[in-house]
């Protein structure tokens, strides 16, 4: 095997020996859209992307296909989310029947579905969806449920391995939603032969069906996805930590496509789970207190988000921060760009930074401001970015000292000044304009320069500092301040100055 510098590479490697030296492969992902789409299961979508962009790099075509549990049943009513009433009286349905509660989509599982799909695209990943509530209602998957009724006994036999409690006599490996009801509540469920069911409603009325011509069947989770393998002929397909463990749905899925479907199961990556830091808790759909790809688009750049999934493993637990690491992060991804380009990086990390880029690698190093200075740029009233990548920067740190930034980071420039000043401190900020507009200072020097003053006017250091603070933006403290009178323009500040009462 050739040496794979990242893991990408190394999945990709991997799903090559494991599932033959073929020319096209099948990489996939899903999710069920029950509730907001949050950061952690994006991994599971940028996790296929990486491997598939990995597989493609190594001269093999990919089908990636995302596939929209949307025939799941609508089981718990997220918080936060509008016309709770509404969604418990829909509960026990299929999720795509569900009404959306926002108005805007035919659905509440297009709700979600239309944001995710609109968010991937700014990252570079165009799947292929797949929608299950259409392939079971149109009759897409009838043999695979005939399939896994007929071996029914293996079936059990797999699970119950895994299984405290055995599953029942007479337990068969298919829910269905009753038409009069919507719902899927029903008892009594019974194989009558050929590709037909019984059962009894929730009035306890008898009904019977053909699951080939009637799309109301639907298999249980972990005989689904291994049928879903089959057909779709996956090659590979990763899964959450909950779905790794030993008896998890996984390992009873590799047993079953193998022994009902006569199917290899798709080589798997594990993923382990993401953090929010500054930002809140846990992430959890059902308490409403999600991160979602859209809220993390509001203040890092496509790439940066690629790059922060790119750089860690799969079944490393990360954090994906909105306090002050936003900083960090973009210093770092600014510093790793600049290398690429200067040719200093090592293989893995040349690597990163190439399946960190949405689409095509940049031919030069793209023209950039880093995030710090560019935060007090965006506060300046006549700031006025150079080209696009600046603007759409400088937007989402406008964005990110609305909602994340500490106090003592944002400020406004003042017009006029508010603070009120005692006799030595007008001497101090007088002495400053005298230097100001004799004097011509690059950073260094002018910082040595408030040094001198203070010296002059007895003063002591951090109290000049908080001086000139409250003059320019009425606050105690704020950005560095040689660059930053530098930045406004000394003639601005002397203006200021001047304008302070007698």
């Amino acid at each position: 095997m050739k040496e794979a510098f990242h893991w990408a590479d190394g999945a990709a490697e991997r799903i090559i020996r494991e599932k033959r030296n073929k020319k096209k492969y099948v990489c996939a992902a899903g999710i069920t859209p029950s509730g907001i789409v949050h950061i952690g299961n994006f991994r599971e979508i940028i996790t296929v992307d990486l491997v598939s962009r990995a597989l493609q790099k190594k001269g093999k075509e990919v089908r990636f296909i995302y596939s929209w549990d949307d025939y799941d049943v609508f089981r718990k009513v997220p918080k936060g989310l509008p016309k709770q009433e509404m969604l418990k009286k829909n509960l026990r349905k299929p999720i795509v029947d569900i009404p959306d509660p926002y108005g805007t989509s035919k659905s509440y599982a297009k709700h979600f579905e239309k944001e995710v799909e609109e968010d991937i695209k700014k990252l570079g990943i165009k799947p292929k969806f797949i929608y299950q509530a259409d392939m079971y209602r149109g009759l897409k998957y009838k043999e695979g449920i005939k399939k896994a009724i007929e071996n029914v006994d293996k079936i059990k036999s797999i699970l119950n391995k895994y299984r405290k409690e055995p599953l029942k006599e007479n337990w068969l490996p298919v829910t269905l939603f009753d038409p009069d009801s919507g719902t899927d509540e029903f008892t009594d469920l019974k194989y009558l032969g050929d590709s037909k069911l019984s059962y009894k409603d929730k009035k306890g009325k008898l009904k019977e069906f053909d699951f080939s011509k009637d799309g109301r069947a639907s298999l249980l989770w972990r005989v689904d996805w291994p049928m879903r393998w089959d057909y779709e002929k996956v090659d590979f397909e990763p899964g959450g930590k909950d779905h790794s463990t030993i008896g998890g749905s996984y390992s009873t899925g590799k047993e079953i496509v193998k022994e009902v479907y006569n199917f290899e199961a798709p080589s798997y990556v594990m993923y382990d789970f993401v953090k929010i830091k500054g930002a809140g808790g846990k992430i959890s759909s059902s308490l409403g207190n999600v991160i979602t790809l859209g809220d993390c688009l509001e203040i890092y750049e496509p790439e940066i988000i690629r790059w922060l999934f790119a750089s860690t493993k799969p079944n490393k637990e990360f954090s994906i921060s909105f306090d002050l690491d936003v900083i960090k992060n973009y210093e770092e991804f600014d510093k790793l760009e600049r290398n690429y380009f200067e040719n200093k990086l090592d293989k893995k990390q040349k690597r990163i930074y190439e399946l960190s880029c949405v689409d095509k690698i940049p031919e030069k190093l793209p023209e950039k401001i880093g995030f710090r200075h560019l935060t007090t740029l965006v506060q300046l009233p006549d700031f006025k970015p150079k080209n696009k990548i600046i603007e759409k920067r400088a937007l989402l740190i406008k964005n990110w000292l609305n909602k994340y930034a500490p106090e003592d980071m944002k400020f406004t420039l003042q017009k006029k000044p508010l603070a009120k000043f005692n006799k030595k401190e007008k001497e101090v900020l007088k002495l400053l304009a005298n230097k100001l507009k004799s004097g011509k200072y690059d950073e260094n020097s002018l910082f040595e320069e408030f040094y001198n003053i203070s010296k002059e006017t007895n003063t002591e250091s951090k109290e000049f500092f908080k001086i000139v603070y409250r003059l320019l933006i009425n606050k105690e403290k704020g950005p560095k301040l040689a660059p930053f009178i530098i930045m406004i323009g000394p003639k601005k500040v002397t203006n200021l100055i001047e304008k302070i009462q007698p």
